[in-house]
């Protein structure tokens, strides 16, 4: 699965400015398309996602981006085997400095070489989180929409390529609009469905003319 920037700063809570300044700078990246210009969509993979994720919890945790970069920097001399240390390794960390706990569960490597020992990110937890965000993100949802008095049945996608949402009226075949947020989505289908029946009446006046 693929995600856009604005899937990601839906699910991982960072913010476009912050999505766009990592890639920019080489933090992290999109590994299955990166922005080539204007018009073009940087799409992340799940290992990419949970690595976003993951960094923000360090830093909600207390841990600068500064310190985050300089303990990958030394994971990654130390331990060229991993390609994304932020996915693949447990880190611990007490606000100040960041741990790895390594697969010798008694051997404890202080990426940042001070601070004392509190507490553990468990990624296994942030990625399963992760997992259930994006499942539930992906549902489709049903609401009712009243127009000139008639109830109707419409289902809200959410659109991986593009960000948002998407809308259809089952009701009426070829009735669909979208929006940025549901409620956008809820309020350009219902202008849709207006039109759709507008279209409907004159094509069958048409027809009574004729």
């Amino acid at each position: 699965m693929n995600f856009n920037s604005k899937t990601v700063s839906r699910i991982t809570g960072l913010t476009f400015r912050q999505i766009d300044y990592w890639d920019r700078t080489h933090f992290i990246k999109p590994s299955v398309s990166d922005a080539a210009g204007k018009g073009s969509v940087r799409l992340y993979s799940f290992k990419d996602m949970a690595q976003l994720k993951i960094a923000k919890t360090l830093m909600d945790s207390g841990i600068s981006l500064q310190k985050i970069r300089k303990a990958l920097h030394y994971l990654k001399k130390n331990m060229p085997e991993i390609d994304k240390p932020l996915s693949e390794i447990r880190f611990l960390t007490d606000g100040e400095t960041i741990f790895v706990l390594t697969k010798d569960r008694e051997k404890i490597i202080d990426t940042l070489k001070s601070g004392q020992l509190v507490f553990s990110l468990a990624l296994g937890e942030i990625v399963e989180t992760l997992k259930g965000e994006i499942v539930s993100l992906q549902k489709d949802r049903g609401f009712t929409v009243t127009v000139k008095g008639k109830k109707y049945s419409v289902v809200i996608h959410t659109d991986e390529e593009d960000g948002g949402y998407w809308v259809e009226c089952p009701m009426l075949p070829g009735c669909s609009s979208q929006g940025e947020t549901i409620e956008e989505a809820l309020e350009m289908i219902q202008d849709a469905i207006k039109g759709h029946l507008e279209i409907a009446g004159t094509r069958k006046r048409s027809r009574k003319v004729s």
